[in-house]
């Protein structure tokens, strides 16, 4: 074991590797029961899955119809998690999110205020196109997603746990939006594009759900198993090598920093630390997914796209040269 690996934790690598065999496990059953509800999205959960044992939201974008919503609540229920789910709309307000304060009337005219918490308070929540909510309401899961707990009047009201947002964007119709900021995008663990079905997935699509029963749910995981997946997460060994492949990923897309004349030229900002911590969770969590005790380099560039691509933004010029951030990721992942 490296010097970066055995840095991480104080707990036997004996113990370490029965733990992660018993999760491998239980998330392979997870993956099961979530691939008889949810058809042709295996790159889409492995992702999400990822994104949930290193204890992180996240953003998923496409089009309408290529069931989002119904991922959500597949995950719910499978991994044993209350959830909810709130169409963002542009007149949702604040107080809709994370809840408000009502005065009432008790025995003797004694007036109080009472807490009635929001939907936020759950363990699994879904911001259902959270681009065409107001900047003011957006901001309204940023203290939430960030610190797990929200404010009203100067009270603190601690959420859920384990807690997790899973929000979506309409990739084509931006009439009527309002883009993310970049800080509240950076709180997005991965940003995970769904993508159209192939032709032997959406037959299946079609013959499974339009008949007259549908497949259901079941639950596999507890909340408190997935904590401890979550924690187990963090202890598992990572080489040096997997540690500077994601230091050399992240310090090189930033133009201040790049040794590559391409980032200089066509990317106007890049990730902060953020994405590093980001990396470094998720490829163990997709190791651990996989059987693996521990990441490799590979791990790293597979990852490197749904940890960058919504930290980064490309220049006026670099666009009308036809660069993409697609194009960009992919050459900083040929470097490594």
């Amino acid at each position: 074991m490296s010097k970066a690996a055995s840095m991480m934790t104080d707990t036997p690598p004996a113990k370490i590797e029965k733990q992660a065999k018993t999760a491998a496990d239980r998330l392979a059953k997870a993956k099961t029961a979530i691939g008889e509800v949810v058809y042709g999205q295996d790159h889409v959960v492995d992702l999400t899955l990822a994104a949930l044992l290193s204890g992180g939201h996240t953003l998923l974008v496409g089009v309408p119809g290529l069931a989002k919503t119904l991922l959500v609540e597949t995950l719910g229920t499978v991994m044993g998690l209350d959830n909810k789910r709130v169409q963002f709309t542009p007149d949702l307000m604040p107080a809709d999110i994370v809840g408000s304060e009502v005065l009432e009337e008790g025995v003797k005219g004694k007036r109080s205020f009472r807490f009635i918490s929001g939907p936020v308070f759950t363990q699994l929540l879904m911001a259902d196109e959270i681009n065409r909510a107001s900047p003011r309401t957006q901001s309204a899961l940023l203290q939430a997603m960030q610190e797990r707990f929200v404010t009203i009047a100067g009270q603190r009201h601690d959420l859920p746990a384990p807690f997790h947002v899973l929000a979506t964007q309409n990739p084509i119709e931006q009439e009527g939006t309002y883009p993310l900021p970049e800080a509240q995008l950076d709180r997005f663990l991965l940003q995970v594009n769904v993508e159209f079905p192939d032709l032997d997935t959406e037959r299946m699509i079609l013959l499974a759900t339009t008949g007259a029963s549908e497949a259901k749910a079941k639950k596999v995981i507890t909340p408190k198993q997935l904590q401890d997946m979550q924690m187990l997460v963090r202890k598992l060994p990572i080489g040096e090598s997997v540690v500077n492949a994601i230091l050399s990923l992240t310090r090189n897309a930033r133009p201040d920093q790049s040794d590559y004349e391409f980032i200089r030229k066509h990317v106007s900002w890049g990730p902060g630390p953020r994405a590093g911590q980001a990396l470094m969770l998720a490829t163990r969590a997709k190791a651990l997914i996989e059987g693996r005790i521990s990441p490799s380099v590979d791990d790293v560039i597979a990852l490197a796209g749904p940890v960058l691509q919504h930290r980064m933004a490309i220049s006026f010029a670099a666009r009308a040269e036809g660069e993409t951030i697609d194009g960009i990721i992919a050459q900083l992942k040929a470097k490594l």
